[in-house]
């Protein structure tokens, strides 16, 4: 495996996974938050992000999160594996409220300079949202762009575990 795309919920553990597979796996780690907002949470223009993705997708091999649905057509083609993050709802928004609080004064390292924690009814409303919304959307994203592509769904801490065991160096 040498492109695996992390994908889930807001609060699903997509960039801690993201993180310790890259370390594990000794791959490169791309953040696609990181490469999606400019300072202020400003948005970058639909085909400036969608460039961007594309070249970032075209490397020889990454570990990459971020949902970024308009552009999963890119991503999902050059992924050797999809792994969703899925965990409860609930959870999801407890460790946004809890991330939020835990990073109020030193910024999170996935987001970019100038961008704040933040937590507003947007992102709450997404992560309720999610499961019913964007889960299936993701799912026929596969389906369209990427029909064999191995998909592993994570719902919790024992699922990551057990998925983590087989990935090369523990810390």
């Amino acid at each position: 495996m040498r492109r695996i795309l992390v994908v889930g919920s807001s609060g699903a553990g997509k960039s801690t996974l993201a993180g310790e597979l890259a370390r594990r796996l000794e791959l490169p780690l791309i953040h696609l938050d990181r490469h999606y907002w400019r300072p202020g949470w400003v948005a970058p223009t639909g085909d400036e992000f969608r460039a961007e993705v594309a070249a970032l997708a075209a490397r020889p091999a990454w570990v990459m999160d971020g949902n970024y649905a308009g552009t999963l057509d890119l991503r999902l083609p050059r992924a050797d594996l999809l792994v969703l993050c899925d965990p409860h709802r609930l959870r999801c928004l407890g460790r946004v409220l809890r991330r939020r609080w835990a990073r109020r004064v030193e910024p999170r390292p996935d987001l970019p300079e100038g961008c704040p924690e933040r937590v507003d009814l947007d992102l709450l409303r997404y992560v309720w949202r999610y499961p019913r919304h964007s889960r299936p959307r993701v799912l026929r994203a596969v389906a369209a762009y990427a029909p064999g592509l191995p998909v592993r769904r994570l719902r919790g801490r024992p699922d990551v575990a057990r998925f983590l065991e087989g990935w090369g160096k523990q810390p």
